[in-house]
């Protein structure tokens, strides 16, 4: 069984990889391995059979499944907008203060930009009469690059003035003292809603579901135990790290999944799926409202309690 992700070394997807390195799946009966595709790859290959699952961003789905056909969400890896603003560790930028962006160069993936330029409209800001230049980092979409880390590598070069990218890189800035969190979206921090653009899910299509309900009931099962199982022990992360990350990453992801721990939670919020659609509808990417069961695979929610 294959599990495409956009990126391996981050905290977001990061129970998926867990399932397999500490032998969930194994334990479920699945023989499943996680390996890397870029988003829109990973999408495709889901639509065209390639792939069985995606572990990714939510909202990617409709990449490659319009309005919502063919494919489900069944479980969350990680609740909230998953990216952080991180700025130069000598501006003086206050905790939740979006606007310090302003006449700065911020490192930000394609993908995730879109949601960084939400962020930024619905706090007033417009890029061009403020001075905001936001574009990727040097490498930082290179096959297999973890964007947050090469961005703090970046900000430490003085080759962009801060970044948008997911836990992994924005701690790896602050214990390097060359960057501070200035906006945690998942934390409140910013505009209402920016919290919920998007949150990391397992995703499947319709046919696997209704062809092999059992066997997406035990990835599902997978998922949340290995959520319980970091709660429970946070160290693992390192024994995962180890064989999957670069070793400086490998080295902080338990910090940093220790401190995500409430965020490690299987359920898939209606509100969360709403506010989402709201933004892919803003994106392009959905034309028009659609029913929660539209978009959640709602035969596994009991599974997520479990």
């Amino acid at each position: 069984m294959k599990i495409a992700t956009p990126d391996l070394v981050t905290n977001s997807y990061f129970p998926a990889l867990a399932a397999e390195e500490l032998g969930v799946y194994r334990d479920e009966g699945l023989d499943a391995h996680v390996e890397l595709l870029p988003s829109l790859d990973a999408v495709n290959a889901l639509r065209d059979g390639a792939v069985d699952f995606v572990a990714g961003g939510a909202h990617t789905m409709l990449l490659a499944f319009p309005n919502w056909k063919g494919a489900k969400l069944v479980v969350t890896l990680s609740q909230g907008t998953p990216w952080l603003l991180v700025l130069r560790a000598d501006l003086p930028a206050r905790r939740g203060d979006v606007g310090a962006v302003k006449g700065l160069r911020i490192g930000a993936a394609p993908g995730p930009d879109r949601a960084f330029m939400r962020l930024l409209h619905e706090a007033g800001i417009d890029p061009v009469r403020d001075g905001v230049s936001v574009a990727p980092v040097p490498g930082g979409t290179a096959p297999g690059a973890s964007f947050g880390v090469l961005a703090a590598a970046a900000l430490e070069r003085g080759d962009i003035d801060g970044f948008w990218a997911n836990a992994l890189g924005s701690e790896t800035a602050v214990r390097r003292g060359v960057g501070t969190i200035v906006v945690d979206v998942r934390r409140g921090d910013g505009p209402p809603d920016a919290g919920h653009y998007t949150f990391a899910a397992l995703s499947t299509t319709d046919a696997l579901i209704a062809r092999e309900p059992e066997r997406v009931a035990a990835v599902v099962r997978a998922i949340v135990r290995a959520q319980q199982i970091l709660k429970k022990e946070p160290a693992r992360a390192t024994e995962v790290g180890r064989r999957r990350f670069p070793p400086a990453a490998a080295d902080i992801i338990a910090a940093v999944v220790e401190r995500d721990l409430p965020f490690y939670d299987p359920r898939i919020d209606e509100r969360a799926v709403t506010v989402m659609n709201g933004f892919a509808q803003t994106l392009g990417l959905l034309t028009g409202p659609v029913s929660y069961e539209s978009v959640v695979a709602t035969r596994f929610r009991s599974l997520w309690d479990a």
